[in-house]
């Protein structure tokens, strides 16, 4: 059997603000083309692990090793990472195309190539009928699918995700978590998913990783956790609050089932 070696390792990473420490020793592992979620209540400390992770913050203490390398002090331009954030971060007067092959025309290496990169990922990511339209005149599927488009053709080792789609309405939502699972798979990317929707991470992960003021409370898969939730924290907030949402859902099936027969 063979033994998978980390993408990304992160080591006993510990950050205080104002006295108060935010992450306490936080140690888990990143493995090549996996989706890993990050899920936990606002305050826990998962927007402090991105900021960390991306280069926005440094830790007070801890290693942040991708490939075998400690990048915990390079700047975010050398960490070989990419970021999808929440509110997609589009330049409004620029076509799509333009977004996608803005980061691309002002690196040199990539400067010479940067239309065919650009137009290449597009059609990759099914945006070709797409290409001069403003964001504006897009939905908000197709807009975060754009900033995802601009990610994946910088071809990072490693992209991280910031509540990508809670600021869809719940059809796009759904109809986003299909498409994002799809491109990972597409493309083998490695992805952390900084999320609170339990839900959302049980869909696209391959693990999880359950945080609660600061510390990790488990890492394992979806199923795992859901079965074996590792104490009453997980139970509470994660397989507790899926059931809720699973019996609000047959109600409300049953009820429009109701509905119809009468």
């Amino acid at each position: 059997m063979e033994i998978l070696k980390p993408k990304l390792t992160v080591k006993n990473l510990v950050k205080t603000y104002d006295k108060k420490e935010i992450l306490k020793g936080l140690s888990f592992d990143l493995f090549e083309g996996e989706f890993l979620s990050v899920i936990g209540p606002s305050g826990c400390g998962k927007t402090t692990l991105l900021r960390i992770l991306i280069g926005l913050e440094k830790a007070d203490s801890g290693e942040i090793i991708k490939n075998g390398q400690d990048i915990s002090s390079m700047p975010s331009s050398q960490r070989g990472m990419g970021i999808v954030f929440q509110n997609y971060a589009l330049f409004p007067n620029m076509t799509v195309l333009q977004n996608v092959e803005y980061a691309l025309k002002i690196h040199k290496e990539t400067a010479a190539t940067a239309r065919q990169t650009a137009l290449k990922t597009l059609e990759q990511i099914g945006l070709s009928d797409q290409l001069n339209k403003k964001p504006s005149q897009l939905s908000g599927g197709q807009q975060q699918r754009v900033a995802i488009a601009r990610t994946l053709a910088m071809n990072p080792d490693i992209i991280l995700l910031d509540e990508p789609i809670s600021a869809l309405d719940a059809t796009n939502r759904e109809i986003m978590k299909t498409e994002l699972k799809a491109i990972q798979k597409k493309f083998n990317a490695t992805m952390l998913l900084i999320t609170h929707d339990q839900e959302e991470a049980f869909f696209l992960s391959d693990r999880i990783v359950v945080m609660s003021n600061g510390v990790i409370e488990q890492i394992d898969t979806p199923a795992n956790i859901y079965s074996h939730p590792a104490n009453e924290y997980v139970n509470s907030f994660v397989v507790e609050q899926l059931n809720k949402k699973y019996e609000s859902l047959l109600r409300y099936m049953g009820k429009t089932n109701g509905d119809a027969n009468e």
